[in-house]
């Protein structure tokens, strides 16, 4: 029997934890250092990846993805190193996705064009907004000048460029985001990944909100304008939502991240990286240290970075496939379900949010609608009711 992990493939998250500095918003395991032994690092990688290789031999690997942290930061040649390592260790498939992180802050072209040669096809960058006052306040480093003028430098480097936008800011308007959204299309990128700004506890804007600060943010209801005003604009340009967060031409999808939303195996690599892997039959999560200097120390003194391996049981793996499929507007194969849950889907249910416009139910895949999609965590608890 075919394992279920290869319905969604075979992908390799690199985690580079450090920053230049840490956005207020920021919830990710980030961190600022004033000296990195870069090499050091790029050994711990490697080391890594052959820890991994070993446990995964025979298998086509898909993507590869280093996210951070900003990567971006990382010396070429380290990268390189760890390219060179991944392609030793599995067959690759014939279009493998490498994609990199970057900041405008710190694109350089030479170091750009260093990237594409070590084999990365794929740039994904973090300009979180087109509006300087705006940026000043989300405690990015680049002014919206520059982010155009480090995008431009990466869409001459890479075939596939990606940026990121952060909507429902402080004292924005509906009207101000849709003139955004129609700038940021026009930029001749291919792929968006646009997200409500979320208020994190633990960040520093999550304390300032707490203390009565953050002023003007937008109700629910705006941002629900917003989020369907972006499908709008966004749908009849040729950018459709093909995840909740994402928008991409045909053909453009994050090969990587449909990974993780097809449920697929992906071995994660470095500080807070998490995984899943099916090894011997078994569907396994890990995690890894947080700490960056624990994680280093960990690697080079017992040869695995992992602080965690537990299995996942088919339950389990049938509600975590649930909750990212239906992140997609393909939707998700209840077969697919039933057969890691050992029970259907409820058809009174599907029946009833299907009455209701919250999904539809055809081709064999349940997929939600748009307005599905906008309350997409009380559709999936109805489901698995």
């Amino acid at each position: 029997m075919v394992e279920d992990w290869r319905n969604g493939g075979f992908g390799l998250y690199i985690h580079w934890p450090f920053c230049a500095s840490k956005c207020p918003y920021c919830d990710f395991n980030s961190h600022v250092s004033a000296s990195i032994d870069q090499r050091r690092w790029g050994h711990a990688f490697v080391s890594e990846i052959d820890r991994v290789g070993r446990e995964t031999a025979g298998r086509v690997l898909n993507t590869v993805f280093f996210g951070g942290g900003t990567p971006s930061l990382m010396e070429p040649e380290v990268v390189a190193m760890v390219l060179d390592r991944v392609r030793a260790t599995w067959t690759c498939a014939n279009d493998l996705e490498v994609t990199l992180e970057a900041n405008p802050g710190s694109v350089e072209a030479g170091r750009f064009r260093a990237y594409a040669a070590a084999g990365v096809n794929r740039l994904s960058m973090g300009i979180q907004a087109l509006d300087d006052a705006d940026l000043r306040r989300l405690g990015r480093l680049h002014s919206a000048a520059e982010a155009r003028a480090a995008f431009d430098i990466a869409r001459n480097v890479f075939d596939r460029v990606s940026f990121d936008l952060i909507y429902a800011r402080q004292n924005q308007r509906l009207e101000d985001w849709e003139a955004e959204l129609r700038e940021a299309a026009s930029m001749a990128v291919d792929h968006l990944s646009l997200y409500q700004l979320t208020i994190e506890h633990g960040t520093a804007f999550g304390a300032r909100h707490a203390a009565g600060g953050l002023k003007g943010l937008p109700d629910d209801d705006t941002s629900a304008d917003m989020y369907l005003k972006t499908q709008e604009v966004l749908s009849d340009i040729g950018m459709p939502g093909y995840e909740v967060s994402n928008h991409a031409r045909a053909g453009a999808e994050s090969r990587h991240n449909l990974i993780y939303w097809r449920y697929g195996d992906y071995a994660g690599i470095g500080p807070g990286a998490h995984g899943r892997l099916t090894l011997d039959g078994l569907r396994w999560a890990t995690e890894t240290p947080l700490a960056p200097g624990a994680w280093l120390a960990q690697v080079e003194a017992k040869g695995n970075g992992e602080t965690m391996r537990q299995p996942v049981s088919p339950v389990d793996q049938a509600t975590e496939y649930l909750m990212m499929s239906l992140r997609l507007a393909e939707g998700s194969d209840p077969t697919r379900f039933a057969h890691l849950s050992g029970r259907p889907l409820d058809r009174d249910v599907l029946d009833h949010l299907e009455e209701i416009g919250m999904v539809t139910v055809s081709s064999g895949r349940v997929a939600a609608t748009a307005e599905g999609r906008a309350v997409l965590n009380s559709v999936i608890r109805e489901l698995l009711v």
